[in-house]
């Protein structure tokens, strides 16, 4: 089993360096090279972990994307990088900059795909720093699935159960829709069908569409319990404090449906979202609930979807490549 392990570096260079330190403690006894590609951070990040790199000899190849095209592309950039000595790992193991694999985190995945061939792709158990688990087990999204998570309401909700994106965190190894990349282990020859992260998406979406594409292909995305990886969240797109739905999230979100199922289906998903958003608010001053969504999120969902539905449609033939300059 050879794994190629890629670390996507924005502005985050000495949380990066201590995430990619954790990964080569769970890399020990493996056959696995780690890459380190920096996303055009502009800030010294590269030169950072560079310099870092070097000064302890770490066994680290570190890139420079070139260009900032968003998660996929990063990540992308180090998966086409394959091992130090020229050939193909057998496996990719993408782990974001701020997450911390335990000892035996990548070799519990590795074992788990090994065993199961049918398996394509292979995640973590994700907890915080507290020890808390994180939520990361997922549905595809549906029609179904934009109304219940915007309507907020129980009885809905149940009604829905089948449809509701998120599934809580399972107690044990199992099959899921799509898995958060925080800790992800991709097979190799999956991904030369399917091709790597399609690059119309900068953030969000991305992952889901790639296990889309790997279920459509035959295979299966296994959450894998024994596995578990401590993650910060959010650091490098500060999603937590929010104050405006950023465009690039909408656009993935549109993507994803418009790309998958037509134009018509995503216009379908936003209706129902916003239908579902209404009633919420309808019980929000009834109820004198707080707000759940960032400010202007239904307003700014209707106009950039009524603006999206004049373009062309994104395009549905696996991973988007575009060439990179790329410097080591």
């Amino acid at each position: 089993m050879r794994i190629l392990v890629v670390s996507l570096n924005w502005r985050t260079a000495e949380m990066t360096l201590r995430s990619i330190r954790a990964a080569l403690d769970a890399m020990e006894g493996l056959d696995a090279d780690l890459v380190v590609v920096d996303n055009d951070s502009g800030d010294g990040s590269f030169e950072v972990i560079r310099d870092t790199v070097d000064r302890e000899g770490l066994p680290v190849r570190v890139f420079q994307s070139g260009h900032n095209g968003g998660f996929g592309a990063g990540n992308n950039v180090g998966i086409w990088a394959g091992m130090a000595d020229g050939g193909e790992p057998d496996f990719i193991y993408l782990l974001n900059s701020d997450a911390f694999p335990a000892k035996d985190a990548i070799r519990a995945l590795a074992d788990h795909l090994a065993s199961h061939p049918r398996v394509g792709c292979a995640g973590s158990y994700i907890h915080g720093e507290d020890g808390e688990a994180h939520v990361t087990a997922f549905r595809f999204p549906s029609i179904a699935s934009e109304f219940e998570g915007a309507v907020r309401f129980g009885p809905v909700s149940r009604a829905l159960a089948r449809h509701r994106v998120p599934l809580g965190v399972p107690d044990c190894t199992q099959p899921v829709d799509w898995l958060a990349g925080a800790s992800m282990l991709l097979r190799r020859e999956v991904l030369e069908q399917t091709g790597s992260f399609d690059e119309e998406y900068f953030l969000y979406f991305e992952e889901t569409d790639l296990c889309l594409q790997i279920a459509r292909a035959g295979f299966e995305t296994h959450y894998v319990r024994e596995s578990a990886v401590m993650h910060i969240g959010s650091v490098s797109t500060g999603m937590k404090k929010w104050s405006r739905i950023p465009t690039y999230w909408l656009d993935s979100r549109w993507t994803y449906f418009a790309k998958n199922h037509g134009r018509a289906y995503a216009v379908a998903a936003t209706l129902a979202h916003v239908a579902g958003g209404l009633l919420w608010r309808l019980r929000r001053v009834v109820q004198g609930k707080p707000p759940a969504d960032p400010p202007h999120f239904l307003r700014d969902l209707l106009k950039h979807d009524l603006k999206a539905m004049t373009r062309p449609l994104p395009g549905a033939e696996g991973a988007t490549r575009r060439d990179k300059h790329v410097h080591v």
